[in-house]
């Protein structure tokens, strides 16, 4: 299995927001930058079995940002929501989700800090050694099943890369 991990895009300030901060929404700017950034991602990734978000607004939302990206596929991505994706949530029960699908790649959109001590987890680190950026992506693969401390890390990249990627301009990240 492959894992593709999705930080949610730039949402309204907290302090701003003054309703409960589950139901925090994309900005204008974070919808626009992640759909640039969604079609870095079909670059670096050309299909996606199933994107399961947490059920927070924004990333439901850039879930859906990255759900059009690849919805002119023959087979587009199962969406799903899911609470294992939820801030907070023990990286185990991430991972017994995750023993449960059979679906190859599975995207994962969430939240910091919680996706970086995922990563770290999941290639075998002590500790989170890279930070996602709103809109930024990481691809773990792994020979079998998804363990702690089986995959690899194939690529972080920045959300600014994952635009220039889907860009489709000459040079730069390609």
């Amino acid at each position: 299995m492959n894992l593709l991990l999705i930080r949610h895009a730039i949402a309204a300030d907290r302090s701003d927001f003054e309703s409960s901060d589950d139901l925090r929404p994309l900005t204008e700017e974070g919808k626009k930058k992640m759909q640039r950034a969604a079609r870095g991602l079909r670059v670096a990734v050309p299909a996606i079995e199933l994107l399961a978000t947490s059920p927070l607004v924004r990333a439901v939302a850039t879930g859906t940002i990255v759900e059009a990206a690849y919805a002119d596929l023959r087979n587009p991505p199962v969406v799903r929501e899911i609470d294992e994706l939820r801030p907070g949530t023990e990286p185990a029960d991430l991972l017994a989700w995750l023993d449960l699908q059979s679906a190859d790649p599975v995207a994962l959109v969430g939240h910091e800090p919680d996706l970086s001590e995922l990563l770290a987890r999941l290639v075998g680190a002590e500790r989170p050694f890279h930070r996602f950026r709103k809109g930024g992506a990481a691809y773990v693969a792994f020979p079998g099943r998804v363990e702690e401390g089986a995959g690899t890390l194939s690529w972080a990249l920045p959300p600014g890369l994952l635009r220039e990627l889907g860009s489709g301009k000459k040079g730069g990240v390609r």
